[in-house]
């Protein structure tokens, strides 16, 4: 299929499951009731995506409180009860973190049950998240490795483990976020590409890396105001990742200031292009979408154009996320009758 379509990871929460605790109290103390209300979500968003003509489907990434700390609540090492203040992202903003205090390992299946719950019930291809070995040491504190790099290996050792066991759970595309790669450039070259392929080690599902400028929050806006009127970031990092066996890369295209001229780098590689602004509450239309895979054509190969979201809808409201998924797949529909 020409331009399929997928999302970058995450969807907005139903109302009864983004503060659980405050919406229905007896969640305090009946871990069965959020346990069936994560599985219902999942299921929804899986049918939200499937209505709106989503090709590649995810679970919405329903089950996790963050993208990154949802994975960590399942290893073993982590302190989340005395969490420290600490710069993220070069310290573009301050978050509460937990911390590293011991060694890390799993304490057994980190997403197998929405793996599960949305394997079984969809029938399209299916993706499924996890965060990169360099954005998960970018957004912890480190109280016990002393090593950058060291700590990054020991989460990728863990990520691959939990990769392997989704692809074995029928996840077609199993994708690592990696929003810190636009901002250690040179870390990226020297060991965040090998962090990440041992991540990926042995997979023989599509693998993805998602690479951004963050969700459409304000620290990430401030931040972006920043940059000039060009962000070339993306020029020091695309070469290193052309050369990785990871086979798709995320970029956000849509209202983004990065020149598309850059996607040429990626020689070989499908790429994922962002052709839905999340930083914006204005709902594109299909004709905004297929401008935007017009443009990215001029560098990239037809067929190697996968139609997504610049990054994860979590902080959206609902509707207007909806709103969006809907003219992503009317878009990448009416691209196919112009440009197939």
């Amino acid at each position: 299929m020409l331009f399929p379509t997928t999302i970058a990871g995450s969807l907005p929460k139903p109302e009864w499951l983004a503060e659980p605790n405050k919406l229905w109290a007896p969640w305090k103390s009946q871990g069965d009731e959020l346990a069936r209300a994560k599985r219902d979500a999942t299921m929804l968003a899986v049918k939200v995506q499937e209505d709106a003509g989503i090709d590649i489907v995810t679970e919405g990434e329903q089950a996790r409180q963050h993208f990154v700390h949802g994975f960590l609540e399942k290893v073993d090492g982590i302190d989340f009860a005395h969490k420290v203040e600490m710069g993220i992202r070069k310290d573009r903003y301050k978050a509460m973190v937990p911390q590293v205090v011991a060694p890390l390992r799993l304490k057994g299946r980190v997403h197998a049950d929405e793996a599960r719950v949305a394997r079984t019930h969809t029938t399209h291809q299916l993706k499924f998240t996890l965060p990169g070995p360099m954005t998960i040491i970018d957004t912890i504190a480190d109280q016990y490795y002393g090593d950058r790099v060291k700590m990054a290996f020991a989460f990728a050792e863990l990520l691959n483990a939990e990769a392997r066991a989704l692809q074995a759970d029928g996840v077609d595309v199993i994708q690592f976020d990696e929003p810190a790669f636009n901002v250690y450039m040179d870390e990226v070259s020297d060991w965040g590409i090998r962090a990440l392929e041992r991540a990926a080690e042995g997979l023989t599902c599509v693998t993805a890396v998602h690479i951004c400028y963050g969700y459409g929050i304000k620290a990430n806006t401030d931040w972006k105001a920043t940059l000039g009127s060009e962000w070339r970031q993306y020029e020091d990092i695309f070469p290193a990742i052309a050369k990785s066996p990871i086979r798709e890369v995320a970029v956000e295209c849509r209202n983004s200031k990065v020149p598309l001229e850059l996607l040429g780098l990626l020689t070989g590689k499908v790429v994922q292009a962002g052709v839905i602004d999340v930083a914006s509450d204005t709902v594109e239309t299909a004709e905004d979408v297929v401008e935007v895979i017009e443009k990215v054509a001029k560098f990239v190969p037809k067929s190697n154009i996968v139609a997504t979201t610049n990054c994860g809808m979590a902080p959206m409201h609902r509707d207007i996320a909806e709103a969006k998924l809907m003219a992503l797949g009317a878009g990448a529909k009416l691209a196919r009758q112009r440009l197939g």
